[in-house]
C-alpha cells in the first residue's frame, strides 16, 4: 500500500470503500442505513445553507460542513472522511438512546448535539475559565438555543475540534496545546461566520493558514519539530531529565498565558518556545523539573515521612522512661515538655523539604516566573525562622523550669506562650483539617477560579491546571479514613510495644559498657554510640516500612469482605450451579435481557427498592420463577438460547466433548421433522441436572407403593428436577415409541390408546390404583434394553421388534392392576384385532426406524437414554476445569449486583484497541514440529498440557471427516495451527475473543426483536446445523460472506439482516499492527495471517504507519487503516492520514496506541494488550458494563471502568502458577480494595474500559514521554485521577490475560515493572498526586504504587543492615563485652525481635489466601496454599523480592530504565548456566554471596553464634534469602539439576569468560561486552549517582579491618598498623599479578619457556615467604584461608571503584589490569554459585524431584514429564 500521494485515498473501483457506513452514499444497501438516525446526522452535516463560500476551490453540492472547514482551514481530505464518519456514527448513536424518542425521528435532536459539544469542549471550557479567557464557542442565549443558525454553529464547532484532534499526531499527547490551537481557529472561524471584514484588505476575513495540508505543515509540524528535537537532546533516554522538555513540559506551556504572548496567532516560528539544544534563548522546564533522586520519595510524600518520623521520637522520649505503659510516663511534666521537642523535628523537615524544592526546581525560575523564585526562597527563610522561634521559646521553658527549680507558675506561663507558638504553626494543618471534613468546600475553593481564592493559597501550593479538586465525598471519605486508622493504630501500638520500648532496655546497657575488649583500633574508645546505631538502623529501618505488612493485612479482609457483598463466590463449582440453575433463567432474563422501561420511571426510589427486592428473589428463589417460566415461552426460548450459544461456544474451542455438549444443552424442538419433534410439558433441563432423579423416583415410587397419587406426586415434586424428570421421560417415551412405529399401523392405536388411559387415570388421581408401581422397576430394565438396541450402530429390526415386544408384554401383564384377559384388552384396544400368529411378532411388520442421518432424533433418544439410566451425580461434567471455571463464574455474575442491559440500539457504543508490534499471530507449522535439545516441540507440550482439549479437537475433526492424524499436517493444517495458536499467547487468540463482543451483539440484537414466533419457526435448525456435518467452527476456509468469527453461528440462522448492521454500528475492533506496511513489503507471514484474520472478521480494523518515500533519502509517514472488502474480496485501503513525521518519539506502545485511536468509534474504548483472551458469555455482559458509565460513584461518575482478568497461564508450570496466584490476587482482591473503600484505583494495564471521549481531550489512554512514562498504562490512571476522573472497579465480568512463565521471562517483567516505578518516583504525577490528595488517600496512593516496591527494596536493606550491624559488634569485641557484662538474654531477645519482623513478611501472601477462599473455599485455599510451599513458591517469591528491590534502586539512584520484551512462548527450555549469570549476577549473585560471606564471618568470630541453637535462630531467614537469591534460577530451570547438562553449562561459561570477541560481539557471545553493558548505568548517572554508588561500595573495605586483627600474625595487637601494613599484602598481589599478564603478553605466545620461569619464580618466592613468616612471626597456616575472607572483598572493592571511575582510569594501562582481575573475579563467582548445583546434580534422584516441583501442576492434567524431559516420546503418528 505504498502510495505516493498523500491525499486523498485511493480512488478506483472503490467509490464504494468505507469503514463502517457508506456515508457517500445514503442509498447503499447496508443494514446500518435502515436507521434513520444515521441519515438524520448525514443530513445535520450536510446543512451548509448560507455560510460564505470558501474562495480556494470550486463548492460542490454534495459537500458539507466538513469540507466547508476543510477548504477554509486546509485540513487533509482522509481525515475529513474518519471524522465525517465518526461524528455521524457517534451523534446517530447518542439520538438512538434517546429516551422518549424525539418527535421528528429524520432530524438530528439538539439536546443530542448539545451534550456532545460539552463533553467535548469541556477541557477546552475548563482551560478558558483557568486562565481567564473568554471562550470562543459563542452561542447565543439558552432562551433562542434551538435557532438552525445555532445548530450548525455547534456541529461546526464539534467538527473543528475532532478536525485538529484527528489530524494532531503526537500532539494529541499534549491536551491544553490543542486547546490553544482551536482557541485561536475558533476564533478565526467566528469571524468567518459573522462575516468579518480584513483590515489590511478590505475583503471577507480569511483565516490566517489555508492550502493543501495547511494545518498539518503550519500547524502541527513546527510544533512536532519541537518535540521531535527535545527528543533526540534526550539521547534516546539517558540524558538527565532536566536537560530536556518531554511531552508534559510542552503541555504545561500552554497552562500560562505565555503562550499568547509569546507563540503568537498565526504561530510565530521565532519564539523561542522553538529553540531547542544549547541554542540561545530557550524555554526550559516547564512546570516541574524531574531531577533523579532518593529524596524525590520524601519530597512528594512528605507527610507521610513527618509522621513517622515523629511518631519515632515521640515514642523513643515516651519509653525511655521505662514505665510499663506510656500513659505512666506521660503523667509527668517533664516527659510533656521533652515531647514537645517534636516541634523542632517537624520544623527542621520542613527546611529539608524547602531546601529540596530549591535544589531539585530551581531552573524552573526564569524572568516569567519570578513568583514562582521568590516562593521558593520565601519557604526556606520561614521554614529556618521557625526553628529559631522554637529555639528561643522552648530554651526559655527550661531555663526557668531550672532556675525555680521545679515547675512554677512563670515556668508554665512560658510553656503556654511556647503553645501559642504552636498553635500559630500548626494553623494550616488544622484549617486542611477542618477542610478535610468538609471536602465540599475545599473542591469548590481549588476549582473557582478567583483571583482571591488564588492569592489565598499562592503560598501553600503552586497553581496548577490539573490536580484541583480532588476531594471525594462525604461517605467515600469517612471509609477510607476509617481504614487508615485502624491500620495506623495497629501499626502505632505495634511499633511502640514491639519494636521501639524492648530496645531501651539493651540500648541503656550499652551506653553504660565500660571497660570494652575491643578486638580492633577503636578510634572512639569511650562511646558505644556507633554500635547503638547498629543496633537500632534495622529496627528503624522496619519501622519505617511495617505499614506495608499491616495495610496487607487489612486489605485482605475488608477485600474479602467487600467481595462478599458483591456475592462473589456464591457458585464455585457444577454442585453449587445444580443448586441455583433453576432460578438461573430468571437471572439471564433479569440481567442480561432488557426490561420494557416506562418513560422517564428510571432512577427512582421506588424503581431502586423494586430493583434490589427482585434480585433477592432470584438469588434465593423466593417465589418459585421457573413456575413463570414454563409458562413464559419467550423466556424459556431465549434462556435456552443464549444457554446453549455459551455451551457451542466452548464445544468451538474444544475445552468440551460432544457427549458433554448432550449433557449441557438444553435440547430444541424441530418442527419440519415429526419424528423429532417431541411436545415436552415442562423445561428441559440439561441432562447434567436430571442424572439419577429418576432412579431415585423409581427407588421413592416403590417406597410408597400403597400411597395416594396425591401423596407421591406432592413427595416427588419436591425436587424440581426430580419433576421435570419424570414427566420429560414420560412425554420423550410417548413421542419415541409413536416415531419408530409406522403411522397407519394397528399397533400405533395400541401405544396411543395405552398412553391416553394413563393419561387420564393420572387426571382422575386415580393412577396408583389402577396400576401397579412394584412394576416400574421391570419396565424400566426392557425400555432401557430397548433404547439401548436402537442407539446401536447396526441396527437390527428383529432385535428391535423383540425388545418392543417385551416391554408391550411387561406393560400388559405386569403393570396393570387388574388382570385383564385378551378379550377386555382388545376391546380396550389394548391388543391387536386379529390374533397374531405364531411365528409372527406383535411389531414385526410395524417398525419404522428413521435413518442414522436423523440426528435430531438420536439426540432425543440419547437423552432419554441418559436420563433413564444416569446414576452417578456428573460432579466431573465438564471434565475440563477451565471449563467448569467458566461456567461456575458466568452462572456466580448473573447473581450479581449489574445495571440493568439496555437493547442493543439503545446501548453504548465501544471500540477494542489492540496495539500490537511483531508477536506471533499464529504458529506456524515449521514452529508446532521443531523440536528443542530435550526433544520436545510446541505442539507435543500442548498436547500433553491440554490433553482433554487435543481430544476433543481430534473428535470434532473427525465428525468434519478427518479420517488418519496425518491429515493434520495437510489438509487440516491450518485447523491444527489455530488449535494450538488458541493456546498460546499470540494475536490469533487475542481477535477471536474480542471478536466474541460482535457475536454477542449480534445475537443480543436479534433477541431484543424476537418474537416467540421468530425463535419457535427457527430454532429447530440450531440442532441441525450443530450437529450436522456443517459443525465446523475453526475451519479456516469457510465462506468470509459469514459476518461472525467462524463459519456460522446457530443464532445467526434467525437472524433477520438487522442484527449485523446493529452489531457495526456499536463496535469496532482496531489492531495497531504499526510495522504491518514494511510486513507486507517483506512479504512476512504475520502479514498474511493478518490478512486472514481480517478476512474472517468483519469488524476487525488494522491501522499501520505507511512509510513512502519521497525524494532523495526522506521519507513521508501516513496513518493508514485498512479492511478486507467482502465484496471485492481484496484488502482496501479506507483512510490515509499523513503524520507530521516519525510515529515514535516517546515510549513505543503509547505512540502505536495514539496514532491508531483516531480510526475508533463510541463512547468508550477498551484497552486490550497482545496477550489477552476474552470470552463469549462475558461478552454477553458488556452493554451492561457499559451503562456503569451513568452511574454516580461517590460525588462523580465513572471515567475508566477496571474489569476484572482471569490469568490463564497458571496451568503452565508451577512458576506460572505462583505468578498467576500472584496476579490474580491482585486484580481482583487488590483492585477491588483500591476502588472500595479506598478510592485510589489506576489503570494497572488493561483491560480497562476508558471513558473515550473523556480521555481524548485529556491527552489520551496512556503518557507517552520518553522513559519517564516506560510504565505507560499506569500514567493513564494518575492523570485521570489528577483531572477529576474516577476509576471504578467491576467483577461481573472478566477478560483472559496471559502472563509470563519462565522464570527468566518473569524476572524481566518484575525488573520492567520496578525500572518503571523507580522512574515514576521523580515524576511529575507521583509529586502532584503526594501532595494534592488528602492524607490518607495519599497514603494508599503510596502503599499501593511505589510505595510497594521502595518497602521490597527495605526489606533488603534491613537484611544488609541487620548483618552489617552484627558483624561490626562481633568484630570489635562489643558483642562480647556486652554478653559477659549484661543480662545475656534481655538482649538476645531484642536482637531475635528484629528477626521476627521479616517472618512477619509471611503475611504479604495472605491477600492471596483470603481471595482464594472467597472464591473457592477456605480448604481448597489452604490445601493450594500448602502446595505452593512444598512447591518451593517461598523461594519464588523471596526470588522475586531480589529483583525489584535491585532494579527499583538502581532505577532511582543511576536511571536505566528501558522496555524489556519478555516473550510470550512456553518455557520447557533449559537455559544454560551462562544465561542465567548474565541476567542475575549483579542482583541476585553478588549480593547473596556477599550476605554468605558475613554469615560466615559472623559464624567464624561472633561469641553469640558459638551456640548452634542461637546461631541458626539469628540467621536462619537470613541464610533462606542467600540460597533461594543463589539457587532460584536453577531449582526453576527445566533439568537444571542434570549432571551432563551442568558439565556442558560449565564449559560453556567458562568459553564465555575467556572468548574475547571483536567490536560486533554480543553481550551473550562475550564476557567483556556484557561487563562493559552492567555498567552502562554508571555511565549515565550524575554526580550523586556515582558519590553514592563508592559510599556504598565502601562496605567492601571493612571486611578486612576487621579480619586483620584475628589473624595469628597480628599476635593480639590492636595498633591501625596492623591495618596498614595489610595494604602491603594487596599491593604485592597486585604487582605480582601485573607482573604475570606482562610476561604471558610479551612471552606466552613465542618464547613460552621464559613465561614458564617468571610463573615458576613467583611460585618459589610465595613458599619463602610463607615459610619465613611461619619461622619468623606468629602467621599460623590457618591465616591463609582466614585472610582470603579479608582481602578478596577488598579487591571487589577496588573493581567497584573503578568502574565508577571509568572515565578517568579507561586511559591508562590500568584500566587492562582492572578488566583482567574483574575476570578473575566473575570465574570465582560463577565457580561458588555452580558448586551447590553441581553438587545436587550428581545426587541421585534429585533431578526428578526438580522436575516434579516445577511442572506439579501438569502433572495432575496428565503430563508425563519425566518422558517429556527425557525426550522419550511415543513414536507418534503426528
Amino acid at each position: 500500500m505504498h502510495l505516493r500521494r498523500p491525499t486523498p485515498p485511493r480512488v478506483d473501483d472503490e467509490n464504494d470503500v468505507y469503514n463502517i457506513i457508506p456515508i457517500h452514499n445514503l442509498v447503499a444497501d447496508h443494514p446500518s442505513l435502515r436507521f434513520p438516525e444515521v441519515r438524520a446526522a448525514a443530513a445535520a452535516l450536510r446543512s451548509v445553507g448560507d455560510l460564505r463560500r470558501p474562495p480556494f476551490a470550486p463548492w460542490q453540492s454534495h459537500y458539507d460542513l466538513l469540507d466547508w472547514l476543510s477548504l477554509f482551514f486546509g485540513f487533509q481530505a482522509s481525515n475529513v472522511s474518519n471524522q465525517r464518519e465518526h461524528i455521524v456514527l457517534h451523534l446517530a448513536n447518542a439520538q438512538m438512546r434517546l429516551s422518549p424518542p424525539p418527535d421528528n425521528i429524520d432530524t438530528l435532536e439538539p439536546s443530542v448535539l448539545r451534550r456532545f459539544r460539552k463533553k467535548l469542549l469541556k477541557n477546552y471550557s475548563n482551560w478558558c475559565s483557568y486562565l481567564n479567557l473568554r471562550s470562543n464557542v459563542w452561542l447565543s442565549d439558552s432562551r433562542s438555543r434551538n435557532s438552525p443558525s445555532d445548530h450548525r454553529r455547534e456541529l461546526l464547532y464539534v467538527s473543528l475540534y475532532l478536525l485538529i484532534w484527528g489530524e494532531a499526531a503526537n500532539l494529541r499527547f499534549v491536551p491544553e496545546c490543542l486547546c490553544y490551537i482551536f482557541h485561536n481557529m475558533a476564533m478565526e472561524m467566528n469571524k468567518i461566520l459573522e462575516d468579518y471584514m480584513d483590515e489590511n484588505t478590505g475583503r471577507p476575513f480569511l483565516p490566517s493558514i489555508s492550502g493543501e495540508n495547511a494545518f498539518l505543515n503550519q500547524i502541527v509540524k513546527p510544533i512536532y519539530e519541537t518535540i521531535k528535537a527535545e527528543v533526540d537532546n534526550s539521547k534516546n533516554g539517558t540524558a538527565p531529565h532536566s536537560a530536556w522538555r518531554n511531552y508534559d513540559d510542552i503541555n504545561e506551556y500552554f497552562w500560562s498565558k505565555r503562550c499568547f504572548e509569546k507563540l503568537k496567532w498565526p504561530i510565530d516560528t521565532g519564539s523561542n518556545f522553538f529553540v531547542t539544544g544549547n541554542r540561545g534563548k530557550k524555554v526550559g522546564k516547564t512546570g516541574f523539573v524531574e531531577q533523579r533522586s532518593f529524596w524525590n520519595l520524601f519530597r512528594s510524600f512528605d507527610k507521610l515521612w513527618i509522621m513517622l518520623i515523629l511518631f519515632l521520637q515521640l515514642a523513643f522520649i515516651v519509653a525511655w522512661e521505662g514505665t510499663p505503659y506510656p500513659w505512666q510516663a506521660l503523667g509527668s511534666r517533664d516527659v510533656q515538655v521533652r515531647c514537645l521537642t517534636v516541634l523542632f523535628t517537624w520544623s527542621a523537615l520542613r527546611f529539608l523539604q524547602s531546601m529540596l524544592d530549591i535544589g531539585t526546581q530551581y531552573s524552573l525560575v526564569s524572568r516569567e516566573t519570578k513568583r514562582l523564585g521568590l516562593r521558593l526562597i520565601l519557604k526556606s527563610v520561614v521554614a529556618a525562622g521557625w526553628i529559631v522561634v522554637f529555639s528561643v521559646f522552648y530554651t526559655r521553658i527550661w531555663n526557668q523550669r531550672n532556675n525555680d527549680r521545679g515547675w512554677s507558675r512563670a515556668a508554665n506561663a512560658r510553656l503556654v506562650s511556647f503553645l501559642v507558638v504552636v498553635v500559630v504553626f500548626i494553623a494550616p494543618e488544622l484549617l486542611a483539617l477542618a477542610l478535610f471534613i468538609v471536602p465540599w468546600i475545599r473542591n469548590f475553593l481549588e476549582n473557582t477560579n478567583w483571583k482571591v481564592f488564588y492569592l489565598l493559597s499562592w503560598w501553600f501550593q503552586s497553581r496548577i491546571y490539573v490536580g484541583r479538586g480532588l476531594r471525594e465525598g462525604l461517605i467515600d471519605n469517612v471509609k477510607y479514613s476509617l481504614f487508615w486508622i485502624l491500620v495506623l493504630a495497629t501499626k502505632f501500638l505495634f511499633s511502640y510495644f514491639m519494636q521501639i520500648r524492648p530496645l531501651i532496655e539493651p540500648t541503656r546497657a550499652l551506653l553504660d559498657l565500660r571497660n570494652v575488649n575491643y578486638e580492633w583500633h577503636q578510634f572512639f574508645r569511650n562511646s558505644n554510640r556507633f554500635a547503638v546505631f547498629l543496633l537500632w538502623l534495622p529496627v528503624v529501618l522496619i519501622y519505617l516500612m511495617d505499614i506495608q505488612i499491616w495495610y496487607s493485612i487489612y486489605s485482605s479482609f475488608v477485600g474479602a469482605t467487600v467481595g462478599l457483598f458483591q456475592h462473589l463466590g456464591e457458585i464455585r463449582n457444577i454442585q453449587h450451579l445444580r443448586l441455583r440453575f433453576q432460578f438461573f433463567a430468571s437471572a439471564i432474563q433479569f440481567n442480561l435481557m432488557p426490561e420494557e422501561q416506562l418513560l422517564n420511571a428510571k432512577g427512582t426510589i421506588k424503581n431502586k427498592i423494586k430493583d434490589a427486592w427482585n434480585r433477592l428473589k432470584i438469588r434465593y428463589g423466593v417465589g418459585r420463577p421457573f413456575k413463570k417460566l414454563e409458562s413464559n415461552q419467550v423466556e424459556a426460548y431465549k434462556f435456552a438460547l443464549i444457554w446453549n450459544e455459551v455451551i457451542y461456544t466452548f464445544r468451538e474451542e474444544d475445552i468440551i466433548s460432544d457427549h458433554e455438549v448432550e449433557l449441557l444443552e438444553l435440547p430444541q424442538n424441530d418442527k419440519k421433522d415429526p419424528k423429532s419433534y417431541w411436545e415436552i410439558r415442562v423445561i428441559q433441563w440439561p441432562c447434567l441436572l436430571l442424572c439419577n432423579e429418576l432412579l431415585l423416583a423409581l427407588g421413592q415410587a416403590k417406597e410408597l407403593v400403597d400411597a395416594p397419587d396425591k401423596w407421591i406426586w406432592y413427595k416427588i415434586s419436591k425436587s424440581e428436577y426430580r419433576r421435570c424428570a419424570i414427566i420429560e421421560a414420560y412425554d420423550s417415551l410417548k413421542h419415541f415409541l409413536l416415531a419408530i412405529v409406522k403411522y397407519e399401523s394397528e399397533e400405533r392405536s395400541i401405544i396411543r390408546t395405552f398412553f391416553q388411559e394413563i393419561d387420564q387415570l393420572i387426571e382422575m388421581e386415580k393412577f396408583s390404583r389402577n396400576y401397579k408401581l412394584s412394576a416400574l422397576p421391570k419396565i424400566h430394565e426392557k425400555l432401557v434394553h430397548l433404547l439401548n438396541v436402537v442407539l446401536k450402530p447396526g441396527k437390527d429390526a428383529d432385535r428391535v421388534v423383540n425388545a418392543l415386544q417385551a416391554l408391550y408384554e411387561a406393560a400388559i401383564r405386569d403393570f396393570l392392576g387388574d388382570q385383564r384377559d385378551n378379550d377386555q384388552l382388545k376391546a380396550d384396544g389394548l391388543a391387536p384385532r386379529q390374533t397374531v400368529s405364531g411365528e409372527s411378532l406383535l411389531f414385526s411388520n410395524a417398525i419404522d426406524l428413521p435413518p442414522a442421518s436423523n440426528e435430531g432424533f438420536y439426540r432425543r433418544v440419547r437423552r432419554l437414554h441418559t436420563i433413564l439410566t444416569s446414576r452417578d451425580s456428573m460432579q466431573q461434567v465438564p471434565e475440563n476445569l477451565e471449563a467448569r471455571r467458566r461456567i461456575a463464574f458466568f452462572s456466580n455474575s448473573l447473581f450479581m449486583n449489574m445495571p440493568h442491559a439496555p437493547q442493543v440500539e439503545k446501548m453504548m457504543a465501544f471500540s477494542v484497541l489492540t496495539p500490537y508490534y511483531s508477536e506471533d499471530v499464529l504458529y506456524s507449522k515449521e514452529q508446532l514440529r521443531t523440536e528443542n535439545e530435550d526433544g520436545i516441540s510446541i505442539l507435543y507440550y500442548l498436547q500433553t498440557i491440554y490433553a482433554s482439549d487435543w481430544k476433543n479437537f481430534l473428535e470434532r475433526m473427525r465428525r468434519q471427516g478427518m479420517t488418519s492424524e496425518r491429515e493434520l499436517w495437510t489438509d487440516r493444517l491450518r485447523d491444527l495451527r489455530l488449535w494450538a495458536s488458541y493456546r498460546g499467547q499470540t494475536l490469533a487468540r487475542t481477535v477471536r475473543g474480542m471478536m466474541y463482543y460482535y457475536r454477542a451483539l449480534e445475537m443480543l440484537a436479534f433477541l431484543d426483536s424476537a418474537s416467540e414466533m421468530d425463535m419457535r419457526e427457527e430454532s429447530q435448525q440450531m440442532a441441525l446445523i450443530r450437529h450436522g456435518e456443517n459443525m465446523d467452527v475453526s475451519s479456516s476456509d469457510r465462506s468470509p460472506s459469514r459476518t461472525l468469527s467462524r463459519a456460522s453461528s446457530s443464532v445467526s440462522l434467525l437472524f433477520k439482516g438487522h442484527e449485523r448492521g446493529t452489531a457495526l454500528m456499536k463496535f469496532t475492533y482496531v489492531v495497531a499492527c504499526q510495522i504491518y506496511g514494511s510486513q507486507k513489503a517483506k512479504k512476512d507471514p504475520r502479514a498474511e495471517e493478518i490478512l486472514q484474520l481480517m478476512k474472517n472478521n468483519e469488524a476487525l480494523r488494522v491501522a499501520y504507519v505507511d512509510e513512502v518515500p519521497s525524494g532523495r533519502d526522506e521519507k513521508e509517514y501516513y496513518s493508514v487503516l485498512v479492511k478486507y472488502d467482502q465484496k471485492l474480496q481484496r484488502e482496501v485501503e479506507i483512510y490515509r492520514v499523513k503524520l507530521p513525521g516519525p510515529l515514535k518519539l516517546g515510549e513505543g506502545k503509547p505512540e502505536n496506541q495514539n496514532h491508531a485511536i483516531i480510526f475508533t468509534r463510541g463512547d468508550a474504548v477498551q484497552t486490550i494488550d497482545m496477550n489477552q483472551d476474552n470470552y463469549f458469555e462475558e461478552a454477553l455482559k458488556m452493554r451492561n458494563l457499559l451503562e456503569e458509565f451513568k452511574a454516580s460513584y461517590g460525588i462523580r461518575k465513572a471515567t475508566i471502568l477496571g474489569v476484572r482478568e482471569n490469568i490463564f497461564t497458571g496451568s503452565v508450570s508451577s512458576l506460572a502458577w505462583f505468578m498467576s496466584a500472584q496476579e490474580t490476587s491482585f486484580v481482583t482482591l487488590g483492585q477491588r480494595v483500591l476502588a472500595n473503600p479506598l478510592k485510589i484505583r489506576m489503570h494497572y494495564g488493561h483491560p480497562d474500559v476508558f471513558d473515550r471521549f473523556w480521555f481524548l481531550t485529556r491527552g489520551g489512554l496512556s503518557k507517552a514521554s520518553r522513559v519517564i512514562n516506560i510504565s505507560e498504562d499506569i500514567f493513564a490512571g494518575f492523570n485521570c485521577t489528577l483531572r477529576g476522573g474516577n476509576v471504578t472497579h467491576h467483577e461481573y465480568i472478566q477478560v483472559g490475560k496471559g502472563r509470563d512463565v519462565g522464570l527468566n521471562q518473569i524476572s524481566m517483567f518484575e525488573a520492567k515493572v520496578a525500572s518503571g516505578n523507580g522512574e515514576q518516583v521523580l515524576s511529575r504525577d507521583v509529586y502532584r498526586l503526594g501532595h494534592r490528595l488528602d492524607f490518607f488517600r495519599m497514603l494508599s496512593f503510596f502503599y499501593t504504587t511505589v510505595g510497594f516496591f521502595f518497602n521490597t527494596m527495605m526489606i533488603v536493606i534491613t537484611v544488609y543492615a541487620f548483618l552489617w550491624g552484627r558483624l561490626y559488634l562481633a568484630l570489635s569485641g562489643v558483642e562480647g563485652s556486652a554478653m559477659a557484662n549484661a543480662n545475656n538474654n534481655r538482649a538476645l531477645g531484642a536482637i531475635l525481635n528484629q528477626q521476627l519482623i521479616v517472618q512477619l513478611g509471611l503475611f504479604t501472601a495472605l491477600p492471596m489466601v483470603v481471595e482464594n477462599s472467597l472464591e473457592h473455599g477456605f480448604m481448597h485455599a489452604i490445601w493450594d496454599f500448602i502446595t505452593m510451599q512444598l512447591q518451593l513458591s517461598s523461594v519464588f517469591y523471596t526470588f522475586s523480592m531480589g529483583t525489584r528491590g535491585h532494579y527499583f534502586g538502581r532505577t532511582i539512584l543511576h536511571g536505566g530504565a528501558k522496555y524489556r520484551a519478555t516473550g510470550r512462548g512456553f518455557v520447557v527450555q533449559h537455559k544454560s548456566f551462562a544465561e542465567n549469570y548474565r541476567l542475575y549476577a549483579r542482583s541476585h549473585f553478588v549480593k547473596a554471596i556477599e550476605l554468605g560471606l558475613i554469615l560466615t564471618v559472623y559464624a567464624a568470630y561472633s561469641p553469640v553464634a558459638r551456640g548452634t541453637f542461637v546461631y541458626i535462630a539469628l540467621t536462619i531467614s537470613s541464610w533462606f534469602l542467600v540460597v533461594s537469591w543463589i539457587l532460584g534460577p536453577f531449582v526453576f530451570n527445566p533439568s537444571g539439576f542434570d549432571w551432563l547438562k551442568t558439565v556442558y553449562d560449565f564449559e560453556e561459561f567458562m568459553n564465555w569468560i575467556w572468548y574475547r570477541g571483536g567490536v560486533f560481539a554480543r553481550a551473550e557471545q562475550s564476557w567483556e561486552k556484557w561487563w562493559y553493558e552492567e555498567q552502562d548505568h554508571l555511565r549515565t548517572t550524575g554526580l550523586w549517582g556515582k558519590l553514592l554508588e563508592i559510599i556504598l561500595v565502601l562496605r567492601f573495605f571493612f571486611f578486612q579491618y576487621g579480619v586483620v586483627y584475628q589473624l595469628g600474625i597480628a599476635s593480639g595487637s590492636r595498633s591501625i598498623a596492623v591495618y596498614l601494613f595489610s595494604w602491603i599484602y594487596v599491593i604485592v598481589v597486585l604487582v605480582l599479578f601485573i607482573i604475570i599478564a606482562y610476561a604471558r603478553e610479551k612471552y606466552a605466545a613465542k618464547e613460552h619457556i621464559y613465561y614458564r620461569l617468571v610463573q615458576f619464580l613467583i611460585i618459589i618466592l610465595a613458599i619463602i615467604v610463607v615459610v619465613a613468616l611461619l619461622e619468623f612471626t606468629s602467621f599460623q597456616f590457618l591465616d591463609i584461608f582466614t585472610s582470603l575472607l579479608a582481602f578478596i572483598p577488598t579487591g571487589w572493592g577496588l573493581i567497584s571503584v573503578a568502574q565508577v571511575l571509568r572515565p578517568f582510569l579507561q586511559r591508562t594501562t590500568l584500566w587492562d589490569t582492572v578488566i583482567s582481575v574483574a575476570r578473575l573475579y566473575e570465574i570465582m563467582f560463577g565457580v561458588i554459585v555452580m558448586a551447590p548445583v553441581a553438587v545436587l546434580s550428581w545426587l541421585p534422584g534429585f533431578q526428578n524431584m526438580q522436575t516434579r516441583i516445577l511442572f506439579n501442576q501438569a502433572f495432575s492434567r496428565g503430563l508425563h514429564i519425566s518422558q517429556i524431559v527425557a525426550g522419550k516420546k511415543q513414536s507418534k503418528d503426528l
